[in-house]
């Protein structure tokens, strides 16, 4: 028997876990002279308070829908992919490349295919500690740690020694021709004589990442595969007394890993820079980790939860622009949020696994 009901686990330990992250940042702003009721006002005023903020709060969650994702699948085989970051850049090189070196005669083509070489180029990425998992048994926490670095130091190289255009300090790649320069919502809207979203980055990637939310979906709970990793995730002896192969199932579910967080580039190096420039990823492969944790694995809540966090990146900004509490403290409310959501999950979980235990038996007795 489920020591609570599904909806408790799925619903009530994030909300209670993001409820108590907040009682501990409203203390550390009130600390440090500032009103926390003015500063929670001042957050949702500037993330969701209008079309401005929605687009800029739905661009960040776009990233993290692909981190969260990507995550999500991993930890269904019971694998821990916390190489979201690097992933990322090896995706945006691909998006790079293909937009940089093939004349497109129009956005749909080269989004594409921007697309396909992402998801390649990611899972290529991650191709490699998947591979020394399954034949050599190296951990892939420690691997996917060292790819992203060393996914970092390529980058630099390329980018300031290799695809830096003649006479460019910056190391960053030229811009992207025009036919690969991605329509934003507000020109969608534009075309039903709407204004929405306006002189925000938030793009038909977004489009593209519910999408990606159904297939993955449809992927764990729909198709054999899916079973597959599901079942080696929860027993590697029974999946493999089933016959299911543990070394392909690493692979596969890491290529998919791989190529998800890849994708993620679609939208912050095609879709808001429309070039390749350093610490385009800022972060959100790690902020995936959380976003995987917080929505329980499943679509759905990934997508939840990659709202959440782009209301905390939008209306963390604000606070920093319109206000004396600074950037840094923003990042420790959110590491509380990812802290809350994460590593003191069994805070939340244990206590409502008791209240609902002596629930039922109390209804037991009656």
């Amino acid at each position: 028997m489920q020591k609570m009901p599904a909806w408790a686990d799925v619903v009530l330990i994030p909300l209670i876990s993001v409820l108590l992250a907040s009682i501990i940042s409203a203390i550390v702003i009130l600390a440090i002279g500032e009103n926390p009721w003015a500063a929670l006002k001042l957050m949702v005023s500037g993330a969701v308070g209008s079309s401005y903020g929605w687009g800029y709060t739905l661009y960040y969650a776009t990233n993290f829908i692909f981190t969260g994702l990507a995550v999500a699948v991993a930890f269904h085989a019971r694998l821990f992919n916390i190489g979201g970051e690097g992933q990322a850049m090896l995706g945006g090189l691909g998006v790079a490349l293909i937009c940089l070196y093939i004349p497109w005669p129009h956005w749909t083509l080269a989004l594409l295919f921007a697309t396909a070489s992402s998801a390649l180029f990611g899972a290529l990425w991650a191709a490699i500690p998947a591979y020394l998992q399954a034949t050599r048994g190296s951990h892939i926490v420690i691997t996917t740690i060292m790819f992203n670095f060393i996914a970092s130091g390529l980058l630099n190289y390329l980018l300031g020694n290799q695809l830096k255009p003649s006479g460019q300090m910056e190391p960053a790649t030229a811009s992207f021709p025009e036919p690969a320069h991605l329509p934003t919502l507000n020109d969608i809207a534009g075309l039903f004589g709407s204004d929405l979203f306006r002189s925000t980055p938030v793009n038909v990637t977004l489009l593209i990442g519910l999408v990606a939310c159904v297939l993955v979906w449809f992927l764990i709970w729909r198709t054999r595969l899916g079973y597959e990793i599901r079942a080696y995730g929860h027993s590697e002896s029974a999946a493999r007394y089933a016959g299911i192969s543990p070394n392909r199932i690493i692979m596969i579910t890491l290529l998919i890993s791989g190529g998800l967080a890849g994708m993620m580039a679609i939208n912050n190096v095609m879709g808001e820079a429309e070039r390749l420039v350093l610490n385009a990823v800022e972060g959100a492969g790690f902020i995936g980790i959380a976003v995987a944790l917080m929505g329980r694995n499943h679509p759905v809540g990934v997508l939840m939860a990659a709202i959440l966090f782009g209301f905390l990146y939008q209306g963390g900004a604000e606070l920093a622009l319109w206000t004396s509490i600074p950037r840094e403290l923003i990042i420790v409310i959110q590491a509380l949020v990812i802290m809350f959501t994460g590593a003191l999950d069994n805070l939340v979980r244990w206590p409502l696994e008791r209240v609902f235990a002596a629930t039922r038996s109390t209804r037991g007795a009656e």
